[in-house]
């Protein structure tokens, strides 16, 4: 009978089991599914990039640096302390007296005085830096988002080049059943439809390659963002397509020199600059040091005393660090104008690549996507119908491909573009 109860029991809890790994595994598909069919836009893979990116985060460690080199810059000089105890004699030479019968004791309290407004000056010069540091900090992320930018427009470019593929094994296998049906018929030659079926190797090479091409942009974006999502769960979404509509390159100019954090971070180097030369000239000036002194010296109970002492600058006046702070001055601002010239440059470089693209897209988008829809569509019923040779039928749908294929990585070139104008001004200003 316990025997019975003890299989009773372990057949339930092996079907509990058994269960419970049923419905884990029936909603583990449906999670990944979930997680799939939510893809990220533009902003949520902005937003992951400022959170999770490494670099970035580093170099937002060295702005807290900075501004604990603000906290030392701005400490005053340590007073110090100085105890003596002299005249001790254990010896009992002379007069009969105690060992400490003659005991002589000091104290002295020593501070040094820096003048000029050294310390302010310093305090000044470390609150420069670290403006310094966030305009690096802002050129920093402005020189990665342009490639997670770009790993964002791969992949859109990928899955627009799959799609086009997709689609294009797809009409060639209603062409290639249809083309059956007249083999069948004995309506065309068994070499036509062996080369019928050959071409389509070419299309199913393309759709793996944009396959292989999709995948390996989705890694690209998961190692800029240090993400450890499965690719498989990954999609983006997004506009694929262009507009023509876009500004003067003067005001795009304009827009650069305002926002370029680069340029931003050359200005301020020379002001510090500036104000490291005026601490150099203050280190150059003479800091007092003051001394009070107390003491006890028998037969004379207690005394005290005060003093200063005051450093003869004769050979050390800080000449070097004089010399060279002025000419860091001239240095920075010649960085700077170099700066400035190099944000035109970029600003120039990516207008004319835009500008170029926009110029192939208009009669793209005008003209020949429509017009090669139209000649294969002729030619293919033409084929259908006998009136159109199996080359002429090849050439066209090969045309047909050329071109879509052709507007797509067109369209991933502008966007490309638009990306480096963004890079270029320091904001986007192209969405």
């Amino acid at each position: 009978m316990q025997r019975a109860w003890w299989i009773c029991l372990i057949l339930l809890a092996v079907s509990g089991d058994v269960s419970l790994a049923a419905q884990q595994q029936a909603q583990a598909p449906a999670f990944s599914q979930n997680q799939a069919s939510q893809p990220w836009t533009w902003d949520q893979v902005k937003d992951r990039f400022e959170l999770d990116n490494p670099t970035l985060i580093a170099g937002k460690f060295n702005i807290d640096e900075l501004k604990a080199e603000e906290i030392t810059a701005h400490l005053r000089p340590n007073p110090t302390v100085q105890v003596n105890a002299d005249q001790i004699d254990p010896f009992n030479s002379g007069p009969d007296h105690g060992p400490f019968a003659y005991l002589l004791t000091t104290g002295t309290f020593n501070y040094l005085h820096e003048r000029a407004n050294k310390r302010e000056l310093r305090l000044e010069s470390a609150k420069k830096g670290t403006a310094i540091g966030l305009s690096q900090q802002s050129d920093l992320e402005r020189s990665l988002l342009f490639s997670v930018r770009g790993a964002f427009v791969q992949i859109l470019q990928a899955k627009a080049v799959f799609k086009v593929a997709q689609d294009n094994l797809e009409y060639y296998d209603r062409i290639l059943k249809i083309s059956r049906d007249r083999y069948d018929a004995g309506d065309i030659a068994q070499i036509d439809f062996d080369r019928l079926e050959l071409q389509r190797v070419e299309y199913e090479s393309d759709l793996q390659t944009a396959e292989v091409n999709l995948r390996t942009a989705k890694i690209q974006l998961l190692m800029l963002l240090n993400d450890r999502t499965p690719v498989e769960q990954v999609d983006i979404v997004g506009v694929f397509d262009f507009n023509d509509q876009i500004q003067r390159l003067e005001d795009y100019r304009r827009m650069a020199m305002d926002s370029r954090p680069d340029l931003k971070a050359a200005v301020q180097a020379v002001d510090k600059a500036q104000t490291d030369y005026k601490l150099a000239e203050a280190n150059g000036s003479t800091d007092p040091t003051f001394i009070f002194d107390v003491g006890r010296n028998p037969p004379i109970d207690a005394y005290f005393g005060v003093g200063v002492v005051v450093p003869l600058r004769i050979f050390d006046r800080n000449q070097g660090e004089k010399l060279r702070t002025k000419i860091d001055i001239s240095r920075n601002e010649k960085l700077r104008d170099a700066a400035e010239a190099e944000v035109l440059s970029d600003v120039d470089s990516a207008y004319a690549t835009l500008n170029g693209n926009l110029n192939l897209l208009r009669p793209y988008k005008e003209k020949y996507l429509a017009q090669a829809v139209r000649v294969r569509d002729t030619i293919e019923f033409s084929y259908r119908h006998g009136g159109a040779s199996l080359l002429d039928f090849l050439n066209a749908e090969s045309e047909y491909r050329s071109v879509e294929l052709n507007y797509v990585n067109l369209l991933g070139a502008y966007l490309t573009a638009a990306a480096q104008m963004n890079l270029a001004v320091g904001r986007e200003v192209i969405q």
